[in-house]
């Protein structure tokens, strides 16, 4: 019997070769019809004997091309045609758009082996892709994802592209961002004020050069500029942080090839996996060799490491042959330059000279940030090569806004059954990052074709995406900023209520008016209650905390002592006697001193305690040193703690957790010689106890382990090996990240929740 099928697919099937794949399988087996790209996905058409579309059907989903991936196929019977042969048609531009952007993918082997090939006429020519790789996010401006809805649009393709475009057996059938020497994107070297030096490959290997030389470049890559330098030129390297205003914070670092990499670090079967894969991110690796500068990441084990991912920075790193700083074209505190022009003014400063070409860049995309834990990926900045892949939903949903946090910031966007969330956007303390992160909602509300309903945010008022929210004229949901780290969680876990959410990050505001950080949420179908959180202590100076863990330390020591602090303390010895005064006076009254419970304000107060750290040059920096100082040593010893149950009129029975005898025992140590390795990992194991003792209260199994302190390692597996023991079911973060970055999404999951959607 002959029928004919009318099928829809929908998920990873626009930029990665799906047409030309069914267009093969459709020769193969003798079908008629056609395939076509759609706003939504593809639809395809087959006619045939029964039994062979039943075939194509199985191989259809059994044989798919690298990258693509199907989230939804469906079809019904439609009329017979009778036409003759397999056709793939011009894109349908009609009907909602919900067709997934792919994200840029790095070079694939195919590419890298015509590169450098001596007989191919794309031999060193670093705009070098196909269906199986290159630019996608980046250079996309309109869907369906066509060549004129993309920056390469005004590049008119050579006969010999041309004919590739147009052959449905070629791997550059359709490769939007096609392109040759002829027809293509080219290089420029410029000085500072913009002259151009050289152009082509002279400009690629002048630019190695330089880099020799000691200077810093500027080049212009996927989704922005590096900012490069040699990375064993202690001197370079010091006068690029010094322009870039980057005083200690670590520096990426990028390899001519894995085998250099792994001279230099320790790599696990699965960081290789991540080194190589298509997304190609930033790893960050155990340090071995001492080739580089010590001043790339002082005082850290680990370094974050990747490899070439454009046909340019192979050429690049294989004129080299060492390893070269990549971090981002920025100012501290900044978006990513992505034009020549804004980074001649942006970045001038900083370096003497720019690699620049002329393929326009549609947005900025960072590099993404990967690390190994507890023996999966867990993604800490997610950008180039993860951004902007959707999370699915049960069912279509209305459209909706999310604004995120203010510190490492990403947005997000329903379209249809998916959850869009933004590339990383970054801090919200500059006015270029706020207008970037303006620019970006408004981007990808263009690209859908986006009317949204209702606007999410955290319940912060001063922070700039909640006044973004404001501003917004749209109907306003404003979610607790721990309670969408946990649904956040969830959603990527596809957990359904009730958990036990433990959300532990430096700073939130919470529906009490207090800085929250510590937090154990017990969550339910509709909402959450505070089941459990640190004792607060007060943050003297408030803000100023962030930058100097003595304060929070301080602060920690008097709500145990009063004003009787024991002045041989580290962190009391850091001030001077007037300040201390000041300081205390600040405490007792309750002046710029707000209360806290936050589990990262106690990293930094324990790191100051010991003696690691009274002041930070970047976030983060103290609990980082804390997590490191426990390396290598082996002990199941915790120190005491106390959990108290408390009951009041306006709220319900919690728990609070008193660390004052751990502090205590802290004190002790210290003072009796105990290294601060030991007190390190004695305490990492005491936060761990503390999650299993409140989860036995709870009654909960399902124990969700999120926000910013559990990109902490040692405490992320210290925590999941002591649940799994006691019987519970642990979930965290992998491709979301467990930081500021995933609270879009849990914002999203906090709206339909509310309005019972997708619950």
């Amino acid at each position: 019997m002959i029928e004919r099928r009318h099928i829809t697919v929908q998920g990873r099937v626009q930029g990665v070769g799906f047409r030309p794949f069914v267009y093969r399988l459709a020769h193969e087996l003798g079908l008629v019809g056609w395939v076509v790209n759609s706003p939504q996905g593809v639809a395809i058409e087959v006619e045939a004997l029964t039994a062979r579309l039943d075939t194509f059907m199985t191989r259809l989903q059994s044989e798919l091309p690298p990258h693509a991936a199907i989230q939804y196929l469906d079809w019904q019977n439609t009329a017979l045609m009778g036409e003759q042969g397999f056709q793939i048609h011009h894109s349908n531009h009609t009907g909602a758009k919900t067709a997934i952007v792919l994200p840029d993918l790095a070079t694939c082997p195919e590419c890298l082996k015509e590169l450098f090939d001596l007989a191919n006429r794309r031999y060193r020519y670093p705009f070098t892709n196909c269906t199986h790789c290159g630019p996608r996010f980046s250079i996309i401006q309109g869907l369906p994802y066509d060549r004129p809805n993309t920056t390469m649009r005004d590049f008119v393709l050579c006969d010999e592209c041309r004919a590739e475009y147009e052959n449905p057996l070629d791997r550059r059938f359709h490769a939007q961002p096609n392109a040759c020497p002829k027809c293509g994107p080219q290089l420029a070297l410029w000085d500072k004020n913009g002259a151009v030096l050289s152009l082509r490959d002279e400009a690629l290997i002048s630019t190695a050069d330089a880099i020799r030389r000691g200077s810093i470049v500027a080049v212009k890559g996927l989704g922005g500029f590096h900012l490069m330098v040699d990375a064993r030129n202690t001197e370079a390297v010091a006068r690029l942080r010094a322009r870039k205003h980057r005083d200690e914070k670590p520096l990426a670092l990028m390899y001519p090839s894995l085998e250099r990499i792994k001279a230099e670090c320790e790599v696990s079967e699965l960081e290789e996996h991540l080194l190589t894969a298509s997304e190609a991110p930033i790893v960050l690796l155990r340090r071995t060799g001492a080739e580089i500068a010590a001043n790339i990441a002082p005082g850290n084990p680990y370094l974050g490491v990747m490899l070439p991912y454009t046909p340019l920075h192979h050429l690049l790193m294989r004129e080299l042959d060492f390893p070269v700083v990549a971090t981002s074209g920025n100012l501290s505190g900044e978006p990513i330059c992505t034009d020549e022009y804004e980074a001649l003014e942006r970045l001038g400063e900083i370096a003497d000279f720019f690699l620049v070409h002329n393929r326009p860049i549609a947005r900025h995309v960072d590099d993404s940030i990967v690390r190994v834990a507890a023996g999966r990926e867990l993604v800490l900045r997610r950008a180039r090569g993860y951004a902007p892949l959707p999370v699915k939903l049960p069912k279509s949903v209305p459209t909706l806004i999310a604004t995120g946090a203010h510190l490492k910031n990403a947005a997000a966007v329903t379209a249809g059954e998916q959850v869009f969330i933004s590339q990383h956007i970054g801090d919200m303390d500059t006015i270029e990052t706020y207008n970037a992160y303006q620019r970006i909602i408004n981007d990808f509300q263009q690209l859908y074709e986006l009317h949204p309903s209702a606007i999410a945010c955290d319940l912060h008022p001063d922070y700039r995406s909640t006044q973004y929210a404001e501003a917004a004229g749209l109907p306003i949901i404003r979610v607790q900023h721990h309670y969408a780290h946990v649904l956040s969680c969830m959603a990527e876990n596809h957990l359904e209520a009730p958990v036990l959410g433990v959300s532990w990050d430096g700073t939130g505001y919470g529906t009490d008016g207090t800085i929250w950080g510590g937090e154990f949420l017990l969550v339910n179908e509709q909402s959450f209650d505070r089941a459990a959180h640190f004792g607060t202590f007060r943050l003297p100076g408030g803000d100023q905390a962030v930058k100097e863990p003595r304060r929070s330390a301080l602060g920690l020591l008097y709500s145990i002592f009063g004003d009787d602090i024991p002045l041989d303390l580290p962190p009391v010895q850091s001030f001077s006697a007037t300040e201390l005064a000041l300081l205390k006076a600040a405490l007792r009254k309750g002046i710029n001193a707000p209360l806290t419970s936050s589990a990262g304000r106690l990293f930094d107060a324990v790191a100051a305690l010991i003696g690691l750290r009274q002041r930070v040059s970047f976030e983060g920096q103290a609990a980082m040193e804390l997590e490191f100082a426990q390396d290598g040593i082996k002990t199941d010893k915790c120190y005491p703690f106390a959990v108290t149950d408390i009951t009041s009129e306006v709220t319900a029975s919690k728990r609070i957790i008193d660390l004052k005898l751990t502090v205590l025992a802290m004190i002790d140590d210290l003072r009796t010689g105990v290294s601060i390795s030991e007190i390190s990992a004695v305490f990492h194991n005491t936060l761990a106890e503390i999650i299993v003792t409140i989860a036995r209260c709870s009654g909960e199994k399902q124990v969700v382990l999120t926000g910013g302190c559990f990109q902490n390692k040692t405490l992320l597996e210290r925590t999941i090996d002591r649940l799994v023991a006691e019987g519970f079911h642990p979930y965290w973060h992998r491709t979301i990240p467990p930081n500021d970055g995933g609270i879009a999404l849990g914002q999203i999951m906090a709206v339909l929740r509310e309005q019972k959607i997708c619950v």
